[in-house]
């Protein structure tokens, strides 16, 4: 087995590959950068200037993908030629780099930390900007784009939502009747835009309230203008501003208006419903599929694990948006008493074993750097999910419930169901993320209580 050590060298040996061949020169101060998702970020030096690498994890990862990184990186200057934020291309990995798969790309300023951004002087005009750039990648023509970009039929889209529902063991029952809603609505096809697919806080860049770049497009497509539009303004995307609808930025008045104005479409209220329950749908699944990356091995970081446990946040989120369909006294039904804890007296419990190693990470925090320290703050994380989640029963997961939705159409009509499913949902959110956004609006709203 290859050390870290290793592992760096022939990483520094084959980007120093790619940069010779696009010449760029000789590489220095490497440095992995935190977050993403999916896909590995490498930002260096190459004779004074700034780029970065995205790569992904294990070739192998790139199996189930609709298109690889050559396809990416075109996109990528596509956008870029049509005035996009998009980051210019450079060069991009060859199988003889040795390091899998990937592209380098000029770095562009400003920062990605949704938190900083959104505390930024001037929301409505960096609004503004966003919505210009929407309108902007929908505008781009086909032909300028490369024909492997699949496009999105949206039955096609619900059924393999639906199979990777099954695959994941069709037991979450506030999923089920998001796909039964999804069955139930799903509009007519428009002629369809390039999608960039993940527009969201996370994969935009701000500085000093200006855009400056727009990132992340490995899930672009072409479909419905509607998805991008809504995807943007899920609730778990709009971080601690979930006040303001438009990507914790503003009012989606202002968005529509502002996407509008810059040479996109009218906006369809109900389409855009559509989309935003879709794409919660959409994520809450892509959470459960994190655990099976870990699982199988195709990628075995920490962040897999406790992203699946997010799942909990969107199954919140998509209730609040299905419950306005349930009859007024439904709505109205107060909740059932929360489940019973426990007070343990004896030798300590998992929770508290979990704690205890959660305390001791805190002493050697200071001796980490750039993405260890931050894995620290992943693993503190899942240790405090385990000891809040020991204490609570979980009704979020109840096969029986699930196959009743999709095979006998229960739903949110029947008597009691929506206040079960609200108190399930509070209590499994308040033991994976209990400081997500929306829990202390879902607990207000649904008890009365702060």
């Amino acid at each position: 087995m290859e050390s870290s050590a290793q592992t760096f060298e022939l990483l520094l040996d084959g980007l120093q590959s790619c940069c010779t061949r696009a010449n760029l020169g000789q590489v220095s101060d490497i440095v992995r950068l935190t977050g993403g998702a999916t896909m590995e970020s490498w930002k260096f030096q190459a004779d004074g200037e700034l780029y970065v690498l995205r790569r992904a994890p294990s070739l192998e990862f790139m199996n189930d993908r609709p298109f690889g990184h050559d396809v990416e990186a075109a996109i990528i200057r596509a956008a870029h030629s049509a005035g996009v934020s998009a980051p210019e291309v450079v060069g991009e990995l060859a199988a003889e780099d040795g390091i899998g798969s990937g592209f380098i790309m000029r770095a562009l300023p400003g920062t990605p930390d949704p938190k900083a951004i959104l505390a930024m002087n001037s929301p409505a005009e960096l609004l503004d900007e966003i919505a210009r750039d929407l309108a902007r990648i929908h505008g781009i023509a086909p032909a300028r784009l490369p024909v492997a970009i699949p496009t999105l039929d949206y039955r096609q889209g619900i059924e393999g939502l639906k199979a990777q529902f099954d695959e994941a063991g069709g037991d979450r029952p506030i999923i089920a009747l998001g796909l039964k809603w999804l069955m139930d609505n799903c509009p007519d096809p428009v002629t369809p835009v390039l999608n960039h697919g993940d527009y969201r806080m996370g994969n935009l860049l701000a500085e000093d309230g200006k855009l400056t770049g727009v990132l992340d497009w490995e899930l672009a497509h072409f479909g419905d203008p509607h998805e991008d539009l809504a995807f943007g303004c899920m609730t778990v995307w709009r971080f601690a501003r979930i006040d303001r609808p438009a990507l914790g930025l503003g009012s989606l008045e202002a968005y529509f208006a502002a996407y509008k104005n810059a040479g996109g479409g009218k906006v369809d209220p109900d389409r855009f419903r559509f989309w935003l329950v879709y794409r919660t749908v959409w994520w809450a699944l892509g959470c459960l599929q994190m655990a099976k990356y870990w699982r199988t091995g195709e990628d075995r970081m920490l962040e897999r694990v406790v992203i699946s446990r997010r799942t909990s946040e969107q199954e919140l989120d998509l209730l609040m948006l299905l419950e306005e369909d349930a009859p007024e006294a439904e709505r109205d039904r107060p909740l059932p008493d929360p489940h019973l804890t426990f007070t343990y007296t004896g030798e300590a419990w998992a929770g508290e074993l979990a704690e205890a190693v959660s305390e001791w990470l805190v002493t050697i925090k200071d001796r980490l750097t750039g993405h260890d320290r931050f894995q620290l703050a992943v693993a503190r994380n899942a240790l405090g999910m385990l000891a809040r989640g020991e204490q609570e029963g979980d009704t979020t997961i109840d096969i029986q419930a699930a196959k009743l939705v999709m095979e006998e159409g229960m739903s949110l009509n029947d008597p009691i169901w929506l206040s079960l499913l609200r108190r399930g949902a509070l209590e499994k959110v308040a033991a994976d993320s209990p400081k997500y956004p929306a829990l202390a609006v879902a607990r207000k709203k649904w008890t009365g209580k702060d």
